[in-house]
């Protein structure tokens, strides 16, 4: 059996899934200043008169890396940084304890300059004397050479709680992304740790001895333990949940958006031929480009608790939220009871919507049936605006599924699947507003925990080879190496494959072969004073995000627990 929790900005959904079958499904209120206690209870629901002992597995989608890094609720992080030929450092400049440590190495890992002893004692007493114990060591082309960063590592030694090394992140040599992303991996680890032990104790008070894996950006999952490594790849885990709840519940072959609406938030994600996009190279965290893989979401401030507003006669929904709708308790009318009042919804204390769009109304000598309609028109028309808008930007370049790199192919909509609490009520006004067929899967409420149980671990890797200097890298896994000059593209390729099955196995997740996905592989000769002088290497391979299956028809009569 398999658990599967969400936790999103409003509530956190939960499902108890045994092979195919959904048995039982939960929704409470999120609390963000104590996320433990909605686990708890979403476990406490989904497990009433089950066995503990049959759970095997726990997935679970956080919402805390993001909370953390939105509200600055993040730990300092010294940051020791060497450069190399091109664009200075200080261009990347990040946090209040970036520190520069004069030495380089080129683009093929050679040392130009050595590490500058006298910077790197400064850098590493600044960031002692001012308290910092989490760092993040970056060296220009550490992932062809990792000598520099090693050597701000040992430094380190002694100072550090945590630290993030550049090579370990990716094969990648974008130095910006990988500044950033070593720098918010760091300054979410002890949020992150915190909550990993908390979860920890809780799930063995529910008597549960199960595999813990935390969903990543990329629609996959990683053991809690790699997780604790790289905690910023749980960061929006969220978007990533609710399109792997699709692919879990709905066949899909075609073009088509995916609307998330919930509470406080709607995430819009495309499908080109049935599989969701990747971001090409890494999402960006506060407008800083990332090297952290990523399904393509976009994200508007419109869901069912999306505040209504009246300015000089205009009427605005959104982006905030003020607590849950008027009709469960909330203090300011929102947009659910907007549907409330215009009928189209009979959600919670309906008596209760009534009068506060009454109020509200009367403030600005409005009736509350036309506000509501004004209202709820302001939503559809952010919501059109902002799917139009992704559709012909992503049509302007190309792109990334999980399975392969799509050229000269216009992408073109023909379908809306909604999920989330309010997606049935939407469903025939964005089928009228955006003239394509929209269809609610029958367990709308609970897609995106569905997605998270049925995930599966994904993870990937770069093996490097040059011939000529006799040198294979695998940075993300630490291995530099010498290889014979008669090293090929068949035996890198083969290594890859198996490195990364070897990788998978050592975190407890057994892989079989043809799952691992070549995504690259590619030699060039490489010329020294016009002979050939020996080959450049280069081979990627993944494990794709996929479901491990798909729910069987008559789940929909599940009841969910809790507030619907």
């Amino acid at each position: 059996m398999r658990i599967g929790i969400d936790i999103g900005g409003t509530h956190t959904d939960g499902v108890l899934i045994d092979g195919n079958r959904l048995v039982a499904a939960a929704k409470v209120p999120t609390h963000h200043d104590n996320l433990l206690e909605s686990i708890s209870r979403v476990l406490q629901a989904v497990l009433a008169g089950q066995d503990p002992v049959r759970v095997q597995t726990l997935n679970l989608s956080t919402t805390l890396t993001t909370n953390a890094i939105v509200t600055g609720q993040t730990e300092p992080v010294g940051m020791l940084v060497s450069a190399g030929p091109g664009i200075a450092p200080t261009h990347y400049r990040i946090g209040d304890h970036y520190h520069l440590v004069y030495g380089s190495l080129d683009h093929l890992g050679t040392e130009t300059s050595a590490l500058d002893e006298q910077d790197l004692e400064e850098a590493v007493a600044a960031c002692r004397d001012e308290g910092v114990k989490c760092f993040g060591v970056a060296s220009k082309f550490s992932p062809r050479n990792p000598a520099h960063e090693n050597l701000m590592v040992e430094a380190l030694a002694g100072h550090a709680d945590f630290i993030s090394c550049g090579h370990l992140l990716s094969g990648q040599l974008n130095f910006g992304r990988r500044i950033h992303t070593l720098y918010y991996n760091s300054a979410v680890w002890r949020t992150f740790r915190a909550f990993a032990s908390a979860l920890t104790a809780s799930l063995k008070g529910f008597q549960l001895q199960v595999e813990v894996n935390i969903l990543k950006a990329d629609g996959g999952t990683m053991p809690l333990a790699r997780a604790l490594e790289m905690p910023v790849q749980s960061i929006f885990s969220g978007p990533a949940a609710s399109v792997m709840g699709i692919l879990a519940t709905t066949r899909t072959e075609q073009d088509l958006i995916v609307l998330d609406i919930g509470g406080t938030t709607t995430d819009i994600a495309v499908f080109a031929g049935g599989q969701p996009l990747l971001e090409r190279e890494g999402i960006a965290i506060e407008e800083r480009p990332t090297l952290v893989r990523a399904i393509r979401v976009e994200s508007i401030g419109i869901g069912g608790d999306s505040l209504i507003q009246v300015a000089e006669g205009q009427v605005t929904v959104g982006p905030q939220r003020i607590g849950p709708c008027m009709a469960t308790g909330g203090p300011v009318p929102s947009l659910m009871d907007a549907f409330n009042v215009a009928g189209m919804a009979a959600f919670g204390d309906v008596d209760r919507s009534r009068q506060g769009l009454a109020a509200l109304a009367a403030e600005h000598r409005l009736a509350p049936e036309p506000l509501a309609q004004a209202a709820i028109e302001a939503a559809l028309d952010t919501l059109a605006t902002k799917i139009k808008a992704l559709v012909r930007e992503i049509n302007t370049k190309p792109v990334y599924t999980i399975h392969e790199i799509l050229t000269d192919r216009e992408i073109v909509p023909d379908r809306l699947i909604a999920i989330g609490g309010p997606a049935a009520v939407f469903k025939q006004l964005l089928a009228d507003r955006l003239g394509l067929e929209v269809s609610v899967p029958p367990l709308y409420e609970v897609a995106n925990a569905i997605g998270a149980a049925l995930t599966r671990t994904t993870s990937h890797l770069t093996l490097t080879a040059d011939t000529a200097r006799g040198r294979l890298s695998v940075p993300m896994l630490g291995i530099f190496r010498p290889i014979a000059r008669g090293y090929g593209l068949q035996e890198a390729t083969a290594e890859a494959q198996k490195l990364l099955a070897a990788d998978l196995d050592q975190a407890g997740v057994g892989m079989p072969a043809d799952e691992i996905q070549i995504t690259q592989a590619d030699a060039f000769n490489m010329v020294d004073g016009g002979y050939t002088s020996g080959k450049n290497i280069r081979v990627e391979v993944q494990v794709r995000p996929a479901v491990v299956g798909r729910l069987e028809e008559g789940d929909a009569a599940i009841r969910i627990a809790g507030p619907a």
